[in-house]
């Protein structure tokens, strides 16, 4: 038997290298933000995907309120936007078109043209995380100055895939 190595197993590169957009509303009012903490499996006998929020973040309040939200992944020429996305809230104007993204709706969601792979997710759970379930090196490091992020499962129920 080997030690785990995550780079032999291309799924965990999807939220930790190529980052992905977490985005709830309606395309009439929406907010979404860029996440590079998140996880696909199953849970409750469903396929899932998870994604961690600060409330710090305007994204927050949308997904918190609302019954869907979507997970979109994008080919590697668009970190640059979702980078100037993760730097600006939405509080603040129109990052989206700032990014130089083009949204667009998809099952009662919203996602954007230039997304090759989205998760349309019908919100199952939300729950803040608890300092004491948290390991000290946890608490003691990411969490050093407690502001703790939620962590919203969703029961994938749409995929739009473009790769």
């Amino acid at each position: 038997m080997t030690a785990f190595q995550s780079q032999d197993f291309p799924i965990f590169d999807l939220f930790s290298k190529q980052w992905a957009l977490a985005t709830a509303g309606d395309p009439s009012h929406y907010n979404t933000c860029t996440i590079s903490w998140g996880s696909l499996g199953t849970l409750w006998g469903r396929s899932i995907a998870t994604v961690y929020i600060n409330p710090d973040r305007y994204t927050w309040d949308f997904i918190k309120d609302m019954g869907t939200f979507t997970v979109s992944f994008f080919p590697a020429v668009y970190k640059p936007a979702l980078s100037y996305l993760g730097a600006h809230s939405g509080r603040d104007g129109d990052k989206i078109a700032e990014a130089g993204l083009t949204p667009k709706a998809l099952a009662g969601g919203v996602t954007f043209e230039e997304a090759n792979l989205t998760f349309v997710c019908k919100k199952l759970y939300q729950a803040p995380f608890q300092r004491d379930g948290l390991a000290d090196e946890i608490n003691n490091g990411v969490y050093a100055n407690w502001q703790p992020h939620w962590l919203f499962v969703g029961e994938i129920v749409e995929v739009e895939d473009k790769r």
